[in-house]
Parts: C-alpha cells; structure tokens; sequence
C-alpha cells in the first residue's frame, strides 16, 4: 500500500473538435463510420465481468436509414436480473475496501482512453445508431463524458476532504462510504455521455451498479462498457443489462438490496419508479436513494428590447440541434408582437438553409428522430397543429418516414398560451411560439412560470438590465438551468451543473460534487484521545 496525501489532476473541460473540411478529426471519423456501417454487432449482457447471451435478440438500427441494421443485442430476462443482483452484492467488499485514488485512476484512464484511441468508435456509434451529426456526438459522446470522468474524480477529492473540526483532546472525521447495497442506473437515448456518467458517477464513491441502457442506445453504451473493462473496471462493479424497462426494472425495484437510483428518461416511468419504491418501503436495507432527471418542456422568454439576431439564432439552434431531443432543448417561446416579424423572418431564412438526413452527411444539421414511436408521436402533434384553429404552423411541418424517421424543423405559432404545444413535452423538432403584446412582458413572465409542470432549462433574451432582473427574478423556480442571453442547451461539466425541479427532476446537478454526495453515506468517527477516568464533573463538588 502507498501513503500520502494524494490530488487528482486538475480537470479541464476536453476542447471539442471542429471536423472541417480537410481536417485530420474529419478523415479520421468518416473511415470509422464506413467501417462500422459495414459491420454487423452482437452485444451480449456483462454480468460479473462474463459475456452473457440470453438469445432473446433485439436490432439495433440507423434512424435515419431504418432498413440498415447494425447488429442486435440480448435482453435480459429476471434470472440475469438476478445473477447481476448477486454479481453487484460480491464485488463490493473489495471494491468499496479499494483506496480512492485507485477508483480514480480507472476513470481517469478511461477519459484519455476516450479522448484518443476510443473517440471515433464512440462518437461513430452514436451517429449511427443515435442519428446525432458528428459535432453534436462529438460534444456528447467525446467531450462531455470525458469532463464527467475527470472532473468527477476531482469532485470526489474535494468530498473526500471535508471533514469537521476537532477539539482539544479529541480526533473528529468523516467517512463517506458508499452506500449499503447496489445502485441501479437507468440511462437515455439521448445522451451517449449521460449513459456513462450515470452508472460510473455511483460507482466512482465505491459503489456497485446495474445499468440498464436504452434499447434505441445499445450499441454506443455497450462500446462504453467495453472501454470501462479496457480501462481497469473490476468485474462485478458494474453489470450491462441490456432489456425491456419492466422486465428489468420490476424485479432490481423489487430486491431488498436496492441502495439507490440514478436515472434520466420521462417523468412517468421515473413517477412510476419512485411509486413502487414507496410500496415496497418496509422491504428494503435501507431507504434507497432516487436521482432523476426527467425532461422539460423549456422556454425562451424575449423582452421587446432583445436583439432580433440573436434571438432568432439561439431559437434554431436550442430547438433543433438533434432533433429537438435534448431534455434542454427550447421547445416553447414568448415573443413580443414588436419583434415577431423580425425573428420570424429570421428563423425561415436559417432553417431554410438547413439540411434534414443521414448525418454522415455532414452538410447535414439535423438526422431522424430516435425510432418509429417517436415519429409517430410528432408527426401527429404537427398534424393535429395543421387542423386546429389555434395553431398555425408557420415554418417547417413535413415529415417522412419512408426511408428514415424524419421530421422537419417546425415552428407553431399558437394564439392561445395554455396550448397543448406550451404544456406537453414532445421531445423533437418542434417551437411553439406565443406572441404577446409588448406592454405584458411581467404578465408573460408569470404566464411562463406557470403554464408547465416542468423546470428544467429556460432563457431569458433583453438588453434592458431592468427586464434581465425581473425575469431572473420572477423564472426563479421554473429552470434549475437558467441562460441570459443564450439558448437554454450547452450545459458543460464544471460550469453548469445541470439538472431541474418539479416534474423535471430532483435537480441534483449532473456535473458537480452535488451528485456525487448523493451516492454517500456519511459516518462519523469521534476518538477521545486520553479518555476521562472520573465520572464526576466539578460542578458537582462541594461549596
């Protein structure tokens, strides 16, 4: 064993790669993309460090040519559950028993491992099987999962080294153990860097992990467990289980052992975690941690001082970079009538340029929605826009799915502000627009507040100080991420912790130490150094 009072590397956030013509980056990623294209992938489950293959197989296939199959992947069933159960409670004496800076060392190793010789296998695996273009996978997939494995590691450093004060003739500390059980971790589609973050962040403090990926992400989360082991993972730290929601969902949920949850995905299934949670209550160890982050439907408030260019830039880009599927994206807007005219026009000119299609095209700035459910479910919205009579759709509104699940950037302007398209979150490429009369900015700020359940991420968009400050103000509880004057997407690990309230989540704050306490179980130890031999106290003696 060494000794010594150890830091880890101080983090900085991973530069993002431009892929210009003629780059090296660009050459690089378009040679893995043909390789991976042709190739064909069986992903097993990982259970105790074995390859596990149930032949229960599902396909993973490209959105955006939904003809093309990558491969197909094993889906768990209950005695995999179980056995992954088993794995997770016999790794952790000696993983939790490993010192920290050697937990730390794996992800640190895994970062660079990411950041060269993993990068392009990742961010390739993400546009094909996720349909992102190669900038949006390369700031998820590449640089915000390399900043969550270094900055995390530094983030545990600093837990680590808040102890209390001790007094004279006594020794005061505090441990933070990991958590009594093992912690199941339910990732997105959405976020290649997300799916990693999820079960490593528990597993960094000591903890053992399930991770349940989404079925429409196998491909990209199985690359990553596989560059997890290459990094150092110890079997059994985490275990792969790939699988429909309820058949592995039901019986982790259902196990005494069940320490905590770390998910990203829909406010219902995380709604219907947390109930059954609370039904089973009396049978678990211990009261299991739940950490969720749950989607949004976020805003873009404009005052009538806002710059009309800016304002009409962040919208195309907080609306529609990949499709509208970030959980941050901007999918409803207040806009002054002095201004709407302006930005309309604006917005048309942009997303008149913009091309919809296969992202290894990368002239390309938006691919196809996740799958088949997905493009049914916004088609429809824009259908039932196209035939109400408060709504008009007045950019945008085509869709196909012959080929590949696309829909178009859309832009609805609803005469009514409690309009389904300001409320429901529908996860893709459609901005409802309200237009409001100038003199009603504090009355729209209210109106925004208010018409959501949602609290993930909003903007507010005014050169006038005095609107900046009311809105901050006034939106203070209806975005746990909060932007002036810039498109409420783009958090980055260590300058944007992210994370939302109400329907939105616990607001935990991915990115930070905040989360990682989450998956700690503090324990105090006080020793008295000379320890007293006389029961008696002085104001006991005697007059």
């Amino acid at each position: 064993m060494t000794h010594g009072t150890f830091t880890t590397p101080l983090p900085i956030n991973e530069p993002v790669r431009a892929y210009a013509p003629g780059a090296d980056e660009r050459a690089s990623i378009k040679e893995r993309l043909s390789a991976q294209a042709a190739e064909t992938v069986e992903v097993p489950l990982v259970i105790g460090g074995r390859r596990v293959t149930t032949g229960d197989l599902a396909p993973m296939v490209m959105p955006h040519d939904h003809g093309h199959v990558l491969g197909h992947y094993h889906r768990a069933g209950e005695g995999e559950v179980a056995a992954a159960i088993d794995a997770a409670t016999a790794a952790r004496a000696q993983w939790q028993a490993m010192p920290w800076n050697e937990r730390a060392a794996i992800f640190l190793r895994a970062a660079d491992l990411l950041a060269g010789p993993w990068r392009d296998r990742i961010n390739a695996a993400t546009m094909l099987n996720q349909s992102k273009t190669v900038l949006q996978a390369e700031i998820d997939a590449a640089c915000e999962l390399i900043d969550f494995w270094r900055f995390n590691a530094h983030f545990m450093e600093q837990l680590y080294s808040e102890q209390p004060v001790s007094s004279p003739g006594c020794w005061n500390r505090l441990e933070h153990r990991p958590l009594d059980g093992f912690v199941f971790a339910i990732t997105p589609f959405n976020f290649t860097s997300i799916a990693g973050n999820l079960p490593t962040a528990p597993a960094m403090l000591g903890n053992t992990c399930l991770w349940k990926p989404a079925s429409t992400s196998v491909l990209s989360n199985w690359y990553l467990m596989e560059l997890l082991e290459e990094a150092g993972l110890p079997a059994g730290v985490i275990n792969f289980l790939p699988g429909s929601g309820g058949t592995v969902g039901n019986p982790v949920v259902a196990d005494g052992r069940l320490a905590g949850v770390h998910f990203t995905g829909s406010t219902a299934v995380f709604q219907g975690i947390w109930n059954r949670i609370g039904t089973n209550i009396e049978s678990y160890g211990q009261y299991p941690r739940i950490v969720g982050e749950t989607g949004g439907k976020d805003f873009v408030v404009a005052h009538p001082s806002a710059d009309p260019a800016s304002l009409a830039t962040a919208l195309v880009r907080g609306a529609f970079e990949y499709q509208g599927q970030k959980c941050s994206a901007a999918s409803r807007a207040y806009i002054p009538a002095s201004l709407w005219d302006d930005v309309c026009q604006r917005m048309a000119a942009a997303l008149g340029t913009v091309g919809v299609g296969d992202v290894t095209d990368f002239r390309n700035f938006l691919g196809a929605v996740i799958d088949q459910a997905s493009y049914n479910k916004l088609s429809g919205a824009i259908e039932a826009a196209r035939d109400s009579n408060t709504a008009e759709i007045v950019i945008g509104g085509e869709a196909d799915d012959s080929e590949g699940y696309f829909v178009h950037p859309t832009v609805i302007r609803v005469s009514d502000p409690r309009h389904d398209l300001m409320r429901t979150e529908l996860f893709g490429p459609i901005l409802a627009i309200y237009v409001y009369e100038d003199e009603r900015f504090a009355e729209t700020l209210h109106l925004c507040d208010s018409t959501s359940p949602y609290a993930l991420t909003g903007a507010i968009f005014a050169r006038d100080r005095a609107a900046v400050t009311l809105a901050t103000d006034e939106l203070r509880f209806a975005a746990g991420n909060f932007y002036i004057n810039d498109k409420p997407t783009g958090a980055v690990v260590g300058q944007q912790p992210f994370g939302g309230s109400r329907a939105s989540g616990t607001n935990d704050k991915a990115g930070s130490l905040l989360n990682l306490t989450r998956w700690t179980s503090q324990r105090t130890l006080k020793e008295t150094l000379v320890p007293p031999t006389d029961h008696r106290y002085p104001s006991m003696d005697a007059e």
